[in-house]
């Protein structure tokens, strides 16, 4: 009997045109692209009950989810960011039993919204029709890989019991000095690294995972450097925005910020 041999022959994996080709053309296909059209990265904390537990099982409480990826990281190994900008917003939302998932209104900080609210015995921030409003201290971040030396620009909200982190945070870098030319100044915000784990707190009503924030250094990477410095630039001219998201109001709190009791 004779073998009958396939005509198709495999082909050896080739490798990739030379990445200057694709460098001259890169901005051919991102026309017309803004910020409606994109997803923004975000990373969060998993607490249980959040519904991407439920969507796979290999996540776990207190891991750092990147949004977009779906790439999860270790809390207690935590993540290296770059801050490149911070806004902070007054999130205004419909109870969770009749809401639409959606925020009702997003106010800037300047704004006097919170005086037209009365702290509830859950230290909600109601309004007189019904709504609450929420704090977000928004981060801009680049998160910074060493060993590959690539940054990827991701945001990071902290509200409710983490907004005391984010004053730390804000403190300890309008607080950096360090010397130069003409004596001692105040950096950029992305001139250093910030180490991100997660740690388990609680108070007399449960626990729940935050944020620890730690001060590492400069940025040692020029490349990492402009990077940040594009993304904070982007941050500043405000083609780059904070939207909150769509089921915040409406499912278990599983961003990290606020307690998840368990």
């Amino acid at each position: 009997m004779t073998e009958t041999k396939s005509n198709a022959v495999a082909k050896k994996p080739e490798a990739g045109l030379p990445a200057n080709i694709f460098e001259e053309d890169a901005s051919l296909t991102q026309a017309g692209l803004t910020q409606d059209d994109l997803a923004t990265p975000r990373l969060k904390i998993l607490m249980n009950g959040s519904d991407e537990l439920d969507a796979n099982d290999a996540l776990k409480p207190g891991q750092i989810f990147n949004t977009v990826t779906g790439e999860a990281f270790d809390g207690k190994e935590g993540i290296v960011v770059i801050p490149c900008g911070y806004e902070r917003q007054y999130v205004e939302w419909e109870e969770r039993e009749t809401g639409s998932g959606a925020p009702v209104n997003i106010f800037k900080a300047d704004s006097d919204i919170l005086t037209k609210t009365t702290r509830n015995s859950k230290n909600k921030d109601m309004l007189e029709n019904g709504n609450y409003i929420e704090t977000n201290a928004n981060y801009f971040v680049i998160l910074y890989n060493k060993e590959t030396g690539i940054g990827t620009p991701a945001l990071i909200t902290m509200k409710s019991t983490q907004l005391k982190k984010s004053r730390r945070w804000n403190s300890t870098m309008l607080n950096l000095r360090i010397q130069g030319s003409k004596g001692s100044f105040n950096p950029p915000w992305f001139s250093h690294t910030y180490k991100l784990t997660v740690v388990k707190e609680k108070n007399n009503q449960g626990s729940w995972f935050g944020w620890n924030i730690e001060l590492e250094g400069p940025v040692t990477d020029q490349q990492a450097y402009n990077d940040a410095k594009d993304f904070a630039q982007s941050v500043k001219a405000g083609t780059v925005q904070a939207k909150p998201e769509m089921d915040q109001a409406t499912t278990s709190n599983t961003d990290g910020n606020t307690p998840f009791y368990f």
